[in-house]
């Protein structure tokens, strides 16, 4: 059942980052090279007035609730990996949404991704823990996720516009595994009612976590190709939920010798896969103006 609704997440997640990538277009908000001064400055006045950012921003809604319910049914290491399927979801969306055809590129690299996925969930098993975590390891949890988000921040004043939107990219999936996180202790309170809820923090944590991660993501989508923000936000997502799981909730994954290196080959090929597919020609860009999913003629 977490894997079905973790699905349903992530093709509901390819859509809303579709749209939203268009409503940033359409918006007038794609800067042909992202400035440093820009980076606080991001226009979002402008994507206010776009409709389809907003139906892209309902849809990112209802992928949050989504991955509520997928958690409240499994747990962090089983449920973020899956999430990186919404790369999938987005190749097979971009290849209907422009009539292009889908090659032996995307087709061998979603095989392995699906084989590296597989394997992982097959050899890991990700069996519940039993953990709660207290304050201290939730504060030791925000601070890493704080240190990694602002040195992926540092890291977008340098080098190329594909590599600020990496950095972005790492930021943003490092923020939405800490919401993940948050979502997960929320769902284990939810039985208790919506007062005991609202009466814990870890529900406002939800709202802030996810506003940074959202935001983040936006730079990511300003700053550069969806190839290289989308690629960098999906592998460090899971890979963080993976730690976080394991740290707070004590998620077993099984560490015996064979069973870890199996594990170890199946992320590996997972990632490998997911980075070749985000560098297809439906998502990556080619030439000057390839960052852009349309055409200013498409709208007219």
């Amino acid at each position: 059942m977490a894997i079905i609704f973790a699905l349903l997440a992530a093709m509901s997640n390819a859509l809303a980052t579709v749209m939203q990538r268009i409503g940033v277009e359409t918006s007038g908000s794609v800067d042909s090279e992202y400035k440093d001064s820009d980076r606080v400055g991001f226009k979002f006045k402008n994507l206010l007035k776009s409709p389809v950012w907003f139906a892209g921003l309902g849809l990112m809604t209802a992928s949050f609730l989504l991955q509520a319910i997928a958690l409240a049914f499994g747990n962090l290491t089983t449920v973020q990996p899956v999430m990186v399927t919404e790369l999938l979801f987005i190749v097979i969306i971009l290849g209907f949404w422009f009539d292009h055809q889908i090659g032996r590129q995307e087709i061998f690299s979603v095989f392995g991704v699906i084989l590296g996925l597989g394997l992982f969930l097959g050899f890991s098993f990700g069996q519940r823990g039993n953990l709660h975590p207290d304050l201290d390891d939730w504060m030791a949890v925000i601070g890493g996720g704080l240190g990694v988000i602002l040195l992926s921040l540092w890291f977008t004043t340098k080098g190329s516009r594909s590599f600020k939107a990496a950095s972005f990219g790492v930021a943003g999936g490092t923020a939405f595994a800490v919401t993940a996180a948050f979502i997960k202790q929320v769902a284990e309170q939810w039985p208790h009612g919506i007062v005991y809820v609202l009466s814990n923090w870890e529900g406002y944590g939800v709202a802030i976590a996810g506003m940074v991660g959202l935001i983040l993501s936006q730079h990511a989508l300003n700053a550069g190709p969806v190839a290289a923000s989308q690629s960098a936000l999906l592998i460090s997502n899971p890979l963080a939920s993976i730690v976080m799981g394991v740290y707070l909730f004590g998620n077993h994954l099984d560490r015996s010798g064979p069973r870890l290196a199996a594990e170890v080959i199946a992320l590996a090929v997972m990632f490998a896969s997911l980075f070749v597919l985000s560098h297809s020609p439906l998502v990556a860009s080619h030439g000057t103006a390839s960052d852009r999913l349309i055409q200013e003629e498409d709208f007219l």
